[in-house]
């Protein structure tokens, strides 16, 4: 019998020839990031060894620059920590500062074939390097550290087909919230992406689309291997890895190809992604007080073109905060290059740093009590980003961006061609 992808993974991390769904599989740790949550004073515990300093990641990214007292104090142990175990692969606030998933990227610290864990639910972030990646509790996030393994269990896979090409301004957002709406959620279940559309979509593109996958519930998202995403990880980490290419005969749940061709912008209802989505044209003239692009899923140089795209020549609502977040400093150097920086703050938007802000209702952008936001981020449930009397609704960075201009949810097909 064949495997998937990640079962494949899981196989070789663990030392089996086979893995089948229902099995328990301890496996070898690769990386493990530890971010500034982990620091937090009624979290953290004292720990007295390393397994592997080479192995650890530590990045501050909730709440940075720390935004109160207990930020501060987690960020300070952290440091200590870093200091204590000699970590090298440390992301302090400054020029190396980011949100821990795209620093992962950004840095090539998910070797395919390999195990990241991370203590943040989109942690699947970095399956898009056909890696297992996964977030997991504080405890278990300590014993991986230790002791350079976990444990999980092996669930069923389904596999998506990626064919045909996206429309501009059609983005793998879009994709995404039509997955979720046409097939919900996907607990205790693996997913796989692959398809003849694979060499079209950049990595950008592809790790919005597993970074997303935490909000199906999925176990694990993974992409299969291409040259693309291989030269990719190649040109930031000279370390060897072993890629993992499901077998042909491989037991998938479900198989489903998705036509890009067909895609258009979607809108996420609040308080769920799952089976809640509808054409922007049927949301089209919901009021709104805040629009925000950033987080970890979106908070990409592709995401800043494509809202100045939009927003050129353009002006923010006056009814409406816009609110931009790079995912790291590079891509807010990268976008200021380009020339995005400038569109977006003379059309009115807001550039923060890069941090996880407004996305988790943290600090920079906290919703009031009968406010409306439209997020290109990765989660809409209720109160995420403030108030639990206000309301989120979830769309693109261009739909975001032409909502921002109209101050109530637009088509961003009416700004760009």
């Amino acid at each position: 019998m064949g495997m998937t992808a990640i079962e494949k993974i899981l196989a070789k991390n663990s030392g089996q020839e086979l893995v089948k769904p229902g099995d328990l599989v301890v496996v070898k740790v690769g990386t493990a990031v530890l971010y500034d949550n982990n620091f937090v004073p009624s979290i953290w515990r004292d720990i007295l060894k390393v397994y592997d300093p080479e192995r650890v990641v530590v990045v501050f990214d909730h709440r940075v620059p720390a935004k109160d007292i207990i930020s501060a104090t987690a960020q300070k142990t952290g440091r200590d920590f870093v200091k204590k175990f000699n970590i090298e692969r440390f992301h302090d606030v400054g020029a190396k500062q980011g949100i821990s998933h795209v620093l992962v990227a950004e840095h090539g610290y998910a070797l395919p074939g390999s195990v990241l864990v991370c203590g943040d639910s989109h942690t699947c972030s970095a399956g898009v390097f056909n890696c297992a990646a996964r977030g997991t509790g504080a405890p278990d996030m300590f014993y991986a550290v230790t002791k350079g393994e976990t444990w999980f269990r092996v669930g069923e896979t389904i596999r998506y087909d990626f064919e045909g090409t996206l429309k501009s301004p059609v983005s793998m957002k879009d994709v995404f919230l039509h997955i979720a709406d046409t097939y919900g959620s996907h607990a205790n279940q693996n997913v796989e992406f692959g398809g003849g559309a694979l060499p079209s979509l950049s990595i950008n593109a592809r790790r919005t689309m597993t970074t997303m996958c935490a909000e199906l519930s999925a176990e694990f998202a993974t992409f299969e291997p291409d040259d693309v995403m291989l030269d990719y990880v190649r040109e930031r980490n000279p370390a060897p890895f072993e890629a993992q290419y499901p077998d042909e005969d491989a037991n998938y749940l479900a198989r489903r190809t998705i036509n890009l061709d067909k895609m258009e912008p979607l809108v996420a209802l609040p308080d769920t992604v799952l089976e809640n989505s509808q054409k922007v044209g049927d949301v089209a003239g919901t009021h709104i007080d805040q629009a925000f692009i950033g987080s970890c899923a979106n908070g990409t140089l592709d995401d800043f073109a494509a809202a100045a795209a939009v927003l050129k020549g353009n002006k923010v609502a006056s009814n409406v905060r816009l609110l931009v977040t790079p995912g790291t400093q590079n891509i807010y150097l990268e976008a200021l290059r380009h020339g995005y920086i400038e569109t977006l703050i003379e059309a009115g938007a807001v550039v923060t740093n890069a941090t996880c802000g407004a996305c988790g209702g943290g600090h920079l952008g906290v919703l009031a009590a009968g406010e409306s936001c439209i997020t290109a981020s990765t989660r809409n449930f209720k109160g995420r980003m403030g108030d639990p009397d206000s309301k989120v609704y979830m769309g693109s960075p261009a739909t975001v961006a032409a909502s921002a201009i109209k101050g109530t949810i637009a088509d961003p097909r009416d700004f760009v061609n």
